[in-house]
């Protein structure tokens, strides 16, 4: 599903990523791990167009998005979804205009709309949130919303990138919980975080990178660093 190969990419000629071959695929749950300003951000940015190899090749079904016009980018971007540590939700509309407008913005029309958030609201468990605020809900919630956002255009690919870096250990392991049912309906995952308890706890394939390259890729592997 997506394949890096040879990638290398610097910012001001510091090397953010270094010669990097990865090959994940469909249906996959990948913890991407390694310190602050190992390099998993950049693969992240990579990988959603956001920035351009210096050099190697990036393909996602066979779409080679190193060289993709800008203009193509917001396809591209319909097809995955992305969390991040910072959530940036709406702050003057509810849960459900939050997940709605994600759903506009791709073009989904009102029924449509109607019809799937109250799906989506459930896949995250929080149905009865509907029609609360974001100052309104816990920092877990908030981080539910953000990933039931991110699910709204049925995305066959959700990037990760520290969801539970603000969150207490209990709420942290509910979102990687709930990351995990995402996955087991089919959804490739790619979770980049340096949270060694939780990885070890997933028991899923760990990738890790130092200083932009990959020093391990491990089948059900745990966080060695």
């Amino acid at each position: 599903m997506i394949r890096f190969d040879k990638v290398t990419k610097t910012y001001n000629q510091i090397v953010a990523v270094k010669d990097v071959t990865l090959d994940i695929h469909k249906g996959e749950f990948i913890s991407l791990v390694g310190q602050s300003g190992a390099g998993k951000s950049t693969l992240i940015s990579l990988i959603i167009g956001e920035e351009r190899p210096d050099s190697g090749r990036i393909l996602i079904d066979d779409i080679d998005v190193s060289h993709i016009k800008r203009s193509s980018i917001p396809f591209l971007r319909r097809k995955i979804g992305v969390v991040f540590q910072d959530i940036k939700l709406l702050p003057k509309r509810t849960v459900f205009e939050n997940i709605s407008f994600a759903m506009e913005v791709s073009g989904d029309d009102n029924k449509t709309i109607k019809k799937e958030v109250p799906k989506i609201l459930e896949l995250v468990s929080l149905s009865e949130r509907s029609g609360a605020f974001p100052h309104e809900l816990s920092g877990g919630e908030k981080q539910r919303i953000a990933i039931a956002r991110a699910m709204a255009h049925k995305p066959v690919l959700l990037l990760a990138d520290e969801p539970t870096g603000n969150l207490d250990s209990i709420n942290a392991w509910d979102i990687i919980q709930l990351l995990l049912k995402i996955n087991k309906v089919g959804t490739t995952v790619i979770l980049a975080t340096h949270a060694k308890d939780l990885v070890n706890s997933i028991k899923k394939r760990v990738v890790t990178i130092e200083k932009g390259q990959i020093i391990y890729d491990q089948e059900k592997g745990k966080y060695v660093l």
